[in-house]
């Protein structure tokens, strides 16, 4: 049951705290990340991805290593949960959120698009506001799997290691993996390998969603519409939460200057700004079903080892 104290802990240090102001271990990592692609980042062809492969190696495998290797066994508990604590970020996606939620309710829709563009790489400017609260919508379900779950489940599965790993892993793809002329190749391993690390998680969270609201629309939309996404795990968790909301999400949207054109994901309604808070409530009630599965797979091992 040291796994579910480590996470119960972690959650609360989290929700007390919220990320560090100063000092934040992933803030020097993206400093880290920055200077190395900045200096690395010089073929623009295949060569790139072996390079990039490489970068990403020497920044998440050392720190990785080095956690596994000092994990204390008789304070195994604390360390674990500090590890996690520094992996999630819980607090953080909702304060992101309501800072465009609260300036959308008082009709400033100015101020809410500048709070929508510090979480998201599109362009907010001509936003209107059901397209503010789509925007913030989308990315309150996409970072529940990035910042809360996905951290979670690499916890429960390799400890502290493994939610470092995964968090390391997730940071670099937010910051190299855009399919941009200059990171396209460089980016392409940090990329893959969070597409990777993220295979199951995605699916559960999708899940959770599902389980969290409107079940039968949200498996629906799983089931009928996540293959549309370009990403293969986005589309499960996009299509299940905007369906357990009841809401249409997604759509065109620009990009880096360029325009895209998005499939639609869910079925329902456009979004209002009350949806903000609505989707921040679904994340809490994926996260009491992902505690409660802790908890019964703890029991359930404790029952085994006696």
């Amino acid at each position: 049951m040291s796994t579910l104290a480590s996470v119960v802990l972690a959650l609360a240090l989290d929700a007390l705290l919220g990320e560090p102001r100063r000092w934040h271990p992933l803030v020097g990592f993206g400093r880290l990340a920055q200077a190395l692609e900045a200096r690395c980042n010089r073929h623009g062809n295949r060569l790139g991805r072996v390079t990039g492969l490489l970068c990403w190696a020497a920044l998440v495998l050392p720190p990785v290593a080095l956690c596994a290797l000092a994990l204390p066994a008789p304070a195994d508990t604390l360390f674990g949960a500090l590890v996690l604590y520094f992996a999630l970020g819980a607090r953080s996606l909702a304060e992101h959120a309501r800072a465009v939620a609260e300036p959308l309710l008082r009709g400033e829709l100015p101020a809410a698009r500048q709070a929508l563009s510090m979480i998201v790489s599109r362009d907010t400017t001509a936003l209107s506001e059901s397209g503010v609260a789509a925007a913030t919508c989308e990315s309150v379900l996409e970072n529940g799997n990035d910042a809360v779950f996905g951290a979670l489940f690499w916890f429960v599965v390799a400890g502290a290691p493994g939610a470092l790993l995964f968090r390391l892993a997730n940071t670099l793809d937010a910051m190299w993996g855009y399919r941009t002329p200059r990171l396209l190749h460089f980016g392409w391993a940090a990329a893959r390998l969070d597409d990777l690390l993220n295979l199951i998680p995605a699916r559960l969270t999708a899940l959770s969603y599902a389980l969290a609201g409107s079940c039968a629309n949200a498996l629906h939309c799983w089931h009928t519409q996540a293959a549309r996404h370009d990403s293969p795990n986005a589309g499960p968790v996009m299509a299940a939460g905007a369906g357990a909301l009841g809401l249409a999400l997604g759509g065109p949207a620009v990009y880096h200057g360029k325009l895209e054109q998005r499939p639609t994901l869910g079925r329902g309604r456009d979004a209002t700004p009350a949806d903000i808070d609505a989707a921040l409530r679904l994340t809490r009630r994926a996260l009491l079903l992902w505690l409660a599965a802790i908890t019964l797979g703890g029991l359930i091992a404790t029952r085994i080892g006696t």
